[in-house]
């Protein structure tokens, strides 16, 4: 035998040691690697984590997908490019700065501009990379060497040409429009930034009397009252029969005695409430569009600091829920409050601050997307680009059918400035983000890696996603690149707890995948997780199933510790020999060989699948039932006879050889420490062929 293993495996000795010796080997940049027949590329770009973010569950699953494929096409004989990187995450790093400096005493007011862009780039020095060293400690074979970030200079000056390029194509535009609001990082967020919650609530009916009738009046219902102050219409369905006579009438606006109209318009829900609703303009986006049809004023009564305007005439510098309970204490004195009734409905929140939303006009920057539409749509419908699981098709048609124009821009600081002379917004951070695939790859110059590398061949991501990222760079790259960003997208499962609940740090429901590394080791962690990515999207995490990992690591190091103590002086030579030269097999030999191709069959078909979970099994199956309960006890008395002892010290040789090629993507860095003590010619594991 080559060397001895140790007695038992123990990844914390091993781990690090042997991503050092591949890191050493320059191997994860594919200019590196071993000259072979197959030139064709394989790339992934990593979906960049946020600078603000360490390892989650999510993201260790992310990275064992991708990490599993690239070790498997590298094996193939691909060149391939994972290609790292972070994004600058706009609202989400600014708040975290924000708070560093509350703890200070401090606001970003007090630092000015200027100083706190400079405070936010040694935020990011400081802790920018702690997740790729993370990345790192699950065996993830990136390209560090080509590492990116979405605010480095050439990075930035892709998205400088692309704004440019939209603008003077004249898609950009400036308008005011009914926008989500957050208070506290005072800036607009797009819908899909929106984070919902189910609340109990309640729903007021409020009379609104006829001018020409003060007798008679017209109810609406309504969850927000204090909004009423800023009511210039009330709108019913030109269908509905109730109001069929009343449209054009003038009711009298409660509280602030002010008439407002009836108007019909076909927004209206019949069966909502009393079929009669309160328009307000400027805070909320279906009154907005009504507000636009019909030509109505809209009184701005709430403020971008959360607070009620003067325009509210009874509540400024109020909170709305103290405006509220002003509001509903004069309808009770005026006898207007027809009833109230319990009502469970969603309201949003900022998927960064969780403050409450407020709809509100803002003058923003706007992204003409009918065009860019229309060919993300085709790039799906044709097959050019797959979804897998191909469900996940529906959910984007249906967003791109019904597209709004992209709100980009954003009212904070840290990000990039949209270029234009006189504006201060940032652009939203996705509008980066969208190049990501081939700004990565050196675009706008027209670089070897764009050349050889791009289109990428795989995204894989989270599905909640799809449409704030996976879209965008879909129409981004059809519009600056003409071609297609990736060939297929593979919408990973979600990561639960075992009670079905999202994983979450701050309510106490996460897991960290760093611990389990730390306790169970790297492969197992990886093991576990793959055995779990079944086909099923959500993943209710067991640690059952990383011991199960555990023990499978400790069957193959025992396992490959028998095989390596009974090889003998002759294996140095196995590597020159084939198979054929073995003539008198037993009929346990040839079984195991026919079940060692047909898992080699198997493996790579369900791989190439994305089957990650099938192909775990199959090799687990075939490794520990076929290799180590059936054969290893055959070879024992095989190995007693002179006549068998060479074939037999052959096949456990060329079975455990080709199992750690078939285990290496899934469980790299114990199957590469014990293929460095056998005999072999292919030098280091990662670029090994993978059997055939």
């Amino acid at each position: 035998m080559s060397s001895e293993l140790e007695k038992t495996y123990q990844p914390n000795l091993t781990e690090e040691k042997i991503y050092r010796l591949w890191e050493k080997s320059g191997y994860f940049n594919p200019e590196n690697l071993p000259a072979k027949k197959n030139k064709k590329s394989f790339t992934i770009a990593i979906p960049p984590p946020n600078i603000t973010g360490s390892l989650h569950m999510g993201h260790a699953l992310n990275a064992i997908i991708q990490d599993t494929l690239i070790r498997y096409k590298r094996m193939r004989g691909f060149k391939t490019l994972w290609i790292p990187g972070t994004d600058h995450a706009g609202i989400a790093t600014q708040n975290v700065v924000e708070k560093q400096l509350k703890k200070e005493g401090l606001t970003r007011f007090d630092l000015g501009k200027e100083k706190f862009i400079e405070k936010v780039w040694q935020w990011k020095k400081e802790y920018g990379d702690i997740i790729l060293n993370q990345f790192k400690k699950l065996g993830c074979s990136c390209d560090w060497s080509k590492t990116r970030f979405t605010m480095d200079k050439d990075y930035a000056k892709a998205v400088e040409i692309a704004f440019k390029y939209y603008y003077k194509k004249g898609w950009i535009y400036e308008g005011e429009r009914v926008v989500n609001w957050c208070p506290r990082c005072r800036t607009s967020l797009s819908d899909l930034e929106l984070n919902y919650k189910e609340e109990k609530g309640k729903l007021w009916h409020i009379k609104y009397l006829l001018k020409s009738s003060p007798n008679k009046c017209v109810i609406v219902a309504t969850t927000r009252p204090e909004t009423m102050l800023g009511d210039t219409a009330v709108a019913v369905n030109p269908k509905d029969k109730r109001y069929k006579d009343l449209v054009g009438e003038k009711l009298i606006l409660p509280i602030l005695n002010k008439e407002i109209p009836i108007i019909a318009d076909r927004a209206v829900d019949l069966n909502f409430g009393t079929g009669a609703v309160k328009v307000t303009p400027s805070h909320d986006p279906a009154d907005w569009e009504i507000g636009q049809r019909h030509n109505l004023e809209a009184p701005k009564i709430i403020g971008q600091d959360g607070l009620m305007t003067d325009e509210s005439k009874i509540c400024s510098g109020m909170t709305p829920l103290q405006c509220r309970a002003k509001v509903l204490e004069e309808l009770e004195k005026q006898g207007l409050l027809e009833k109230t009734e319990e009502y469970t409905h969603s309201r949003p929140y900022c998927y960064r601050c969780s403050s409450l939303i407020e709809p509100m006009p803002s003058h923003q920057w706007f992204l003409k997307m009918d065009e860019l539409a229309k060919k993300a749509i085709k790039a799906v419908k044709s097959g050019e680009i797959k979804f897998i699981p191909k469900r996940f098709e529906k959910s984007y048609f249906d967003w791109l059918n019904n597209i709004k124009d992209w709100c980009i821009s954003r009212q904070i600081w840290w990000g990039h400035k949209i270029p234009l002379e006189g504006v201060d917004d940032v652009l939203d951070t996705w509008f980066s983000s969208a190049l990501w695939p081939f700004a990565t790859l050196g675009w706008p110059e027209k670089t070897e890696l764009l050349k050889e590398y791009y289109p990428t061949t795989v995204l894989s991501t989270a599905r909640d996603i799809i449409n704030l990222w996976v879209a965008r760079m879909i129409f981004s790259s059809l519009e600056f690149t003409k071609k297609i960003p990736f060939k297929e997208v593979f919408v990973h499962p979600t990561v639960l707890n075992i009670d079905g609940k999202r994983m979450s740090k701050s309510l106490g429901t996460g897991v960290d995948p760093l611990e389990l590394i730390g306790k169970y080791g790297a492969d197992a962690v990886r093991f576990g997780l793959a055995w779990q990515i079944t086909g099923n999207q959500d993943i209710h995490f067991i640690e059952d199933n990383i011991v199960m990992g555990k023990k499978f690591c400790n069957k193959i190091w025992n396992a490959s510790r028998f095989v390596m103590f009974n090889l003998g002086m002759e294996s140095k030579n196995f590597p020159e020999l084939k198979l054929k030269k073995f003539k008198n097999l037993s009929k346990e030999d040839k079984l195991i060989l026919k079940k060692l191709e047909s898992a080699i069959k198997k493996v790579s078909e369900n791989l190439e699948k994305y089957r990650f979970s099938q192909s775990a099994e199959i090799i687990y199956d075939f490794f520990w039932h076929e290799f180590c309960d059936k054969y290893i006890e055959i070879a024992k008395n095989q190995l007693k006879n002179e006549k068998q002892k060479l074939s037999t010290q052959y096949l456990l040789w060329h079975i455990l050889s080709n199992s750690l090629k078939l285990l290496h993507p899934f469980i790299p860095f114990i199957t590469e420490e014990i293929w460095q003590k056998l005999p072999h010619e292919d030098g280091m594991l990662i670029v090994a062929s993978w059997p055939k």
